[in-house]
């Protein structure tokens, strides 16, 4: 299946899914999978409690909000692709950062973590086959389809990854 259109997703997600470059989902996999586990990873441990500013996310918490936000994203791909209509709420990524208490783990445990969700997420997005690539969901009021998600996923880590190069690393 193609990349997503315009009429795939809400505006707000362009953000995400212009830094993926790829004609199609099983493309993106192939493409930066194995980048995006290979720098997540080796996020070095003495940064985990880090944050470029005060009043910014650690290290420790833009990781655990990275592999929140997949899941979320997965369940919603995953509602859209078996043909579930109903609609999903947004989340409030600023009120999971505290209550997730990344602070109190190791980086190291949430690199497991983020590894585990990751090739989940990969083995889920390259199962889907066109067809169920191009069914709808309405997320946060939005229409949009499963192929749109996995995009948005990879976005999302694209879009974080600059963050940390520039601000943290």
């Amino acid at each position: 299946m193609p990349r997503p259109t315009a009429n795939d997703y809400a505006a707000y997600y362009d953000t995400y899914i212009s830094k993926v470059k790829g004609d199609s989902i099983k493309e993106v996999i192939r493409t930066y999978s194995e980048p995006m586990l290979q720098f997540y990873t080796s996020l070095p441990e003495e940064k985990g409690d880090h944050a470029y500013a005060e009043g910014k996310w650690t290290v420790k918490e833009l990781l655990q909000h990275i592999i929140d936000a997949e899941r979320i994203f997965s369940y919603r791909g995953i509602r859209f692709a078996r043909k579930d209509g109903t609609p999903l709420p947004s989340f409030d990524e600023n009120a999971y950062a505290p209550a997730s208490k990344a602070s109190e783990r190791s980086l190291q445990s949430l690199k497991d973590e983020f590894a585990a969700v990751r090739k989940a997420t990969d083995i889920m997005l390259d199962t889907l086959n066109e067809e169920q690539l191009s069914f709808r969901g309405n997320a946060s009021n939005t229409p949009m389809t499963a192929n749109a998600i996995g995009f948005i996923i990879y976005g999302h880590m694209l879009h974080h990854k600059q963050i940390l190069e520039e601000r943290y690393l």
